[in-house]
């Protein structure tokens, strides 16, 4: 009765309000089509966006005015009120918005449009900006989110100070020389020593691996692994005379290698598996891009002497898993690329806000909860669409996790390639996804009348009425660590991986803790906080809980045998300095060893000697710098590149060019692509030699909000990972300690051309075959037009430019472009390709040139 009386009721409401919901009446949402342009990029002459969301209707029914929302996710800010008077839009919480239809939006009619333009905090600079996963929920049903017919962007081609344009492209890639590949060395990343020989040594099928030493059988084996996969099966033929030989030699360093390679023989020299296992990478990445395309006959390995060790021994990528979620099939693959190129540590970032996405068999609730998202305004059973992932629980990018078994088959993966996976808990802060799932968890022990099992593993004061806001607009992500549950909660999941990791049979030296922006006002009128200060009297404000929360975190770790690691913030102590905020390294922490990544050197921030000023104090430091190691930084200014832009522009010079004991001397622009103003340094801290003794190695990081699938995870990282493979391992270059700036200039774009080359006509050619194939980052041509003729480059010698000018977009079978080129018509076309024939973004030329 209680029921059929509800029904009426919703019925009787959508009656008086002009809206009959009936399945016959209302249109189909997947004919509703949704597109998203730029209207003007300087609205009212200030620096924000008019934009608008085009809505047409293509079913048979009317959509009305109103009983329905949009939701959509976006990092940017917007003006409440619609300019087109006919919508509001609201923040839900974090980068979740809502589009409510006002009086002003009237009903759409089959075959109708209708416009809804809104303003934008900020110009539009790439097509990152736009808003992302647009979906319609009907008042009637609050519950159940609709996906729309299609969302598109709309092209638009801006006029902003620092665009990169295809001149601009054109003269940074005409400097470049064009080397002959038989010039360049046949090692990468570059090794310490390389003295060549006379002669080839012939590496065919029937050669014979040995190893003298039985520690390098499993070597062996990987070796004659690779033979097989480039050359196939070994013929009926005896084995040949030539051999290579993997032999111990004492006194090289854990990850050091020599290697010996005559007409006669090759030898590999190692003291340790992990040497041995560098030299073999060595030694395949000797073998021609060719050989990966097609089995030859045999390859020709020109004679070397090499002898090498890697500058620094902590060489990381950091992944994040927990934003968009990447399968387990794709982290196998990076950590495939990674042993290639010599990169030992995996940082995967397993939880955030808006996910956590590792079993915790003892706590399951961090999965069946914490790991799926989709519409909702509770996060009772799941968490809200975050970074587009849209209305439905199934979804690729928002919905996952590695089960323990998927985790260990990672671990052993990376394991057998001597690269050690560093697991974070993203704690205090960015820990939505695990507070939900805790709130999940008290609700069905409580209802189960589990009362006190229920408290066991809370992360939030249910009474905390503090009031905050964290940098991705969240008012509930940060967990109280007042909390004794707060600690029962770390213990269980730091057992939890431990058990998985010895079950692995893989390392676990430290867990990452993480650490970064926790918002100011947080914890304030927090019952749980109150109360430990009353019987703390060291606790004298909230600041002093940071120390606190990290202090017993760290003792739970120590009593483990595990070291503590985290963002830089985890190193810093809050004080005041001239009546402002400001941190200052945190001497409590200094003797305990704590490793702490930095990122914060955005240039003219005020922190650009961060990472110094933490290892001068003691900090063993990891260079994760977002002026030149940020992989989901845009590659340059341009609507086609996708990305975040907030640090710095990305290319891959900036990977290759850092220099990580003086990074000051050649940080040449801005966050915006502007000439940098020196003065910025004026006080800030060098870094000493007993502060160099502390940076322990570099890592390149890719966060994940605008990365949704493997192939953008892929085309964002490579091929800037050799630049940071580079840097990690090979010898410090002439260049960076060279106090001539001219002489400096000139070995940099000798060295700057090499590498290029290298990448162009070994390293991509390879990475188009290795493993199945790496969908990188195939750069867009540069264009001149001189004396009435259209001339192109590529940042790459040895990819392939091909051209039209039938207003078509290249393609693989297009005129391949060789010289100057007469063109007097309209629209004339060039994209660059790789070695499958996978083009990159589209150059325009024409009238006026332009992306």
């Amino acid at each position: 009765m209680n029921k059929l009386f509800t029904m009426m009721l919703i019925a009787a409401v959508f009656v008086c309000s002009g809206f009959k919901f009936t399945d016959d009446k209302k249109p189909d949402i997947a004919d509703l089509f949704i597109n998203w342009q730029v209207v003007d990029n300087n609205y009212q002459n200030k620096n924000q966006a008019l934009t608008a969301l085009v809505i047409t209707n293509k079913s048979h029914e009317v959509l009305p005015a109103g009983g329905w929302k949009i939701y959509f996710n976006s990092g940017r800010g917007f003006t409440k009120n619609a300019v087109s008077n006919n919508a509001v839009i609201e923040q839900v919480n974090g980068d979740l918005y809502s589009i409510t239809p006002t009086p002003g939006f009237k009903d759409l009619k089959p075959g109708a449009s209708a416009r809804i333009e809104f303003v934008c905090d900020d110009p539009v600079v790439n097509i990152s900006d736009a808003p992302e996963g647009p979906y319609l929920v009907w008042d009637a049903q609050p519950e159940k989110g609709y996906s729309f017919g299609a969302y598109d962007i709309t092209p638009f081609k801006p006029t902003y100070q620092g665009l990169i344009t295809p001149e601009i492209i054109y003269d940074r890639n005409k400097t470049v020389a064009d080397i002959p590949a038989n010039q360049l060395i046949k090692v990468f990343p570059t090794p310490a020593s390389y003295i060549i020989g006379t002669g080839n040594f012939t590496f065919a099928s029937n050669i014979h691996v040995l190893a003298t030493d039985q520690r390098f059988n499993k070597e062996a084996s990987l070796l004659n692994n690779f033979v097989l996969t480039i050359l196939g099966k070994k013929g009926s033929d005896r084995y040949s005379d030539k051999a290579i030989s993997l032999q111990y030699k004492a006194g090289l360093g854990d990850e050091a290698y020599e290697i010996s390679v005559k007409p006669a023989d090759v030898v590999i020299r190692a003291s340790t598996n992990t040497g041995m296992f560098y030299g073999i990478q060595s030694f395949k990445s000797m073998v021609p891009a060719s050989a990966w395309a097609k089995a030859p006959a045999n390859v020709q390995i020109p004679c070397v002497e090499i002898a090498d060790a890697p500058r620094f021994a902590h060489r990381a990528v950091m992944l994040d898993v927990a934003r968009n979620f990447q399968p387990k099939k794709e982290v196998l693959k990076l950590l495939e690329a990674m042993s290639l190129y010599k990169l030992n540590v995996l940082h995967l970032h397993l939880t955030d806000d808006e996910g956590w996405r590792i079993e915790i068999p003892s706590l399951p609730e961090l999965t069946s909860v914490g790991a799926k998202r989709g519409h909702t305004l509770d996060s009772k059973h799941y968490l809200p669409p975050s970074h587009g992932s849209g209305p439905d629980i199934i979804n690729a990018a928002g919905s996952g996790y590695y089960t323990k078994a998927e985790y260990i088959e990672i671990l052993k993966y990376a394991n057998d390639r001597h690269i050690t996976v560093v697991p974070e808990i993203e704690t205090p802060g960015h820990a939505r996804a695990s507070i939900k799932a805790m709130n999940a968890r008290y609700d069905r022990l409580m209802a189960e009348g589990r009362k006190n099992e229920a408290e066991k593993n809370l992360l939030y004061d249910l009474n905390d009425k503090s009031d905050y806001r964290s940098v991705q607009y969240w008012n509930d992500n940060v967990i109280d660590v007042s909390l004794p549950s707060t600690y029962n909660f770390i213990e269980i999941v730091v057992n939890d991986l431990i058990g998985t990791y010895k079950e692995a049979g893989a390392p676990l030296p430290t867990i990452h803790f993480g650490g970064d922006e926790v918002p100011a006002n947080v914890w304030e009128k927090s019952p749980a906080y109150l109360a430990l200060k009353a019987g703390h009297p060291e606790i004298q404000s909230t600041n002093d809980l940071w120390y606190y929360f990290y202090g017993r975190v760290n003792d739970i770790l120590k009593k483990k045998g595990i070291l503590l690691s985290g963002w830089e913030e985890m190193a810093l102590r809050k004080t005041t300095l001239d009546g402002q905020p400001a941190y200052v390294p945190n001497p409590d922490f200094t003797k305990e060893h704590l490793q702490v990544d930095v990122w914060n050197n955005v240039l003219g921030g005020g922190q650009e000697d961060l990472a110094y000023r933490l290892a001068n104090a003691g900090y063993k430091v990891v260079l994760t710098c977002v002026t030149n190691l940020y992989f989901d930084m845009a590659n340059y200014k341009s609507f086609d590149e996708p990305g975040y832009y907030w640090g710095a522009f990305l290319g891959i010079d900036k990977f290759y060019s850092f220099i990580p004991y003086d990074y000051f001397k050649n940080a040449d622009v801005d966050k915006q692509g502007n000439p940098i103003n020196r003065n910025i340094f004026i006080g800030k801290q060098r870094l000493t030699d007993y502060g160099k003794s502390n940076i322990v190695g570099l890592q390149g990081a890719l966060w994940t909000e605008t990365v949704k699938s493997p192939e953008r995870m892929e085309y964002m990282i490579f091929p800037r990972l050799l630049g940071l493979a580079e840097r990690a391992w090979a010898p410090d270059p002439a260049w960076a300690t060279e106090k001539d700036p001219i002489k400096s200039k000139q070995l940099y774009d000798a060295a700057w051309a090499n590498f290029l080359n290298v990448l162009g006509k070994r390293e991509l050619p390879r990475l188009s075959y290795y493993n199945g194939g790496y969908d990188y980052r195939v750069p867009k041509p540069g264009i001149s037009q001189q004396d009435g003729k259209y001339l192109s480059n590529v940042e790459f010698p040895g990819l392939t430019i091909r051209y039209t000018t039938n207003g078509k977009d290249p393609d693989a079978g297009s005129k391949v472009y060789t010289g100057p080129v007469n063109y007097n018509g309209g629209v004339i076309k060039f994209r660059s390709f790789d070695a499958k024939g996978r083009g990159g973004n589209i150059a325009e030329g024409g009238n006026n040139l332009n992306l």
